[in-house]
């Protein structure tokens, strides 16, 4: 019902920068929550940061003041700007949705594919 389609991944040189960007589709009544998650390897898949419909942010520590969370609520985008990029931000990064179906009904939880972000010399 819902799709999370993720683009803009690639390798970089460390202090470079990407722009990640998710678009939603199908059929549903709202987005609340879009957000970013990341999973390196042999590491547990975290936060990397969210932004409400309101517009309300939220980042890990580890990217504060270096990426940048963005959406756009009439075209149920998320984007993600990473600057200064580091290789351990190395990963494949997630979008993720908490969207209601239908007027008043639960939210659930929906994931994109991945797109994969590697930061090397």
């Amino acid at each position: 019902q819902v799709h999370l389609v993720e683009s803009g991944g690639g390798l970089v040189q460390p202090g470079g920068s990407l722009r990640l960007s998710c678009a939603a589709s199908g059929s549903f009544f709202s987005i609340n929550a879009m957000g970013w998650y990341r999973q390196a390897p042999g590491k547990q898949r975290e936060l990397v940061a969210i932004i409400t419909s309101g517009g309300n942010t939220n980042d890990a520590d580890s990217v504060k003041g270096r990426f940048t969370i963005s959406r756009d609520n009439a075209k149920n985008t998320v984007d993600l700007q990473m600057n200064s990029l580091k290789p351990e931000d190395t990963a494949v990064y997630y979008c993720n949705a908490l969207v209601v179906l239908r007027y008043a009904g639960p939210t659930y939880r929906y994931w994109g594919q991945g797109t994969q972000v590697t930061v090397s010399s």
